[in-house]
């Protein structure tokens, strides 16, 4: 789950293959957009709409999970995003206005509604439920930062069986087809965060 891309892969024949969404890309705008009657659109459908919906079309939430609201990061970020962050019991929240209310979602809830996107992209890939996942998150995350990305998976209803860090995730898909020692460089550039 990136800051503005997601992927999804499997591990299969003894290979990790990215799987392609519905739109044939093996990356997927992390973005999600509430319509004003509260339809929910998520990956290339919400960033596609952006333009004509920017108050109620969320990216770079991953900046906000896990943080608390006094945090620096949370405050400079949160004036250079078009909808609104709030705080709620010290924590940054997302407030939409959907169907004329004012509705609060944690960044957790929106983070959980793309890895239910990714879930579906493997589910129609494999033919199969998919209820356990490993979710990465990047090196420098904090202990509350790796639980929320944790607690999004939950939500998503996955069993998260472990998070474990972007370039480590890297080294293990690149490691698998080895069968000699060496030694390689990960450099994760990322996107956002």
């Amino acid at each position: 789950m990136g800051t503005t891309y997601s992927c999804v892969g499997v591990y299969k024949n003894g290979r990790v293959e990215i799987i392609a969404n519905d739109q044939g890309n093996r990356v997927t705008p992390s973005w999600v957009a509430f319509a004003d009657d509260g339809e929910k659109l998520v990956g290339e459908a919400a960033k596609n709409q952006a333009a004509m919906n920017p108050t109620n079309t969320l990216f770079d939430v991953k900046r906000l999970i896990g943080r608390r609201w006094d945090d620096k990061n949370v405050q400079r970020d949160r004036k250079l995003m078009p909808y609104n962050v709030v705080n709620k019991d010290g924590a940054p929240y997302i407030e939409l206005t959907l169907n004329g209310e004012s509705k609060l979602f944690s960044p957790e809830q929106i983070s959980a509604m793309i890895l239910v996107k990714m879930k579906e992209i493997a589910e129609a890939y494999l033919g199969v439920p998919v209820k356990r996942a490993v979710i990465t998150c990047p090196a420098y995350f904090n202990d509350a930062q790796r639980q929320a990305t944790k607690d999004a998976g939950t939500i998503a209803g996955l069993y998260v069986e472990r998070i474990i860090n972007e370039p480590t995730a890297a080294a293990i898909a690149y490691g698998l087809d080895e069968k000699a020692e060496k030694n390689i460089l990960v450099f994760d550039l990322g996107g956002g965060t």
